[in-house]
């Protein structure tokens, strides 16, 4: 899994420009959040998208989009998979969520392919946002081996090694891209470190 990107919950200028951009530069998955949209602006974003990226789009919100729009897979925060079990009738969708413990993580089901533990350092994106917990020790708590952890928040090229010699399986990215000013720049740079990593502990 590469580094995973998570849309800016606001609009930006020349936003799909990017996007197609960053999938041409080989990005895999791109997590569609923008919790004050409307379906008819969720639509509008997906249209703008190259239609041979749409299955690297993973939704957020408006789940019922997915299949007129060719998506195959869903997100479904922490608040929305504890207060509902449409999640267990998804199938085919592949299944993300959120958590902000491992102990909630521990006890996820199969059909989640990853999760995302956030913020495992004080958010870049959320000024103030931090967890009450060190995460980066959290992790060896993990007893969950069939749903691939994901680490989430103030994640940027200098954190990406410990992160991942801490047991982290993959890392999802928001504001070291969108607060950048340069986005295409800071994956590539991100990916690099990533890519770096992999080989030097999986030559």
């Amino acid at each position: 899994m590469t580094p995973i990107i998570i849309s800016s919950p606001v609009f930006v200028a020349n936003e799909t420009d990017i996007i197609n951009h960053l999938f041409d530069e080989g990005l895999e998955l791109f997590h569609l959040r923008k919790p004050d949209y409307t379906e008819e602006g969720y639509r509008s974003l997906i249209q703008q998208i190259n239609s041979k990226y749409r299955d690297r789009l993973v939704l957020h919100q408006f789940h019922e989009l997915a299949q007129a729009y060719g998506i195959n897979r869903l997100h479904f925060p922490e608040t929305k998979r504890m207060e509902t079990t449409k999640w267990e009738t998804c199938s085919p969708f592949i299944l993300s969520t959120s958590i902000h413990s491992i102990e909630a993580f521990n006890q996820l089901s199969e059909q989640f392919s990853y999760a995302f533990l956030s913020p495992v350092f004080p958010s870049i994106s959320k000024e103030g946002y931090r967890s009450d917990l060190d995460l980066m020790k959290e992790v060896y708590k993990r007893t969950n081996f069939h749903t691939r952890l994901v680490a989430v928040g103030g994640i940027m090229q200098e954190n990406i090694q410990p992160v991942m010699e801490n047991g982290f399986d993959a890392i999802a990215l928001l504001g070291a891209i969108w607060k950048s000013g340069h986005p295409i720049k800071n994956y590539s740079e991100c990916r690099t470190n990533y890519n770096t990593y992999l080989r030097e502990t999986h030559p």
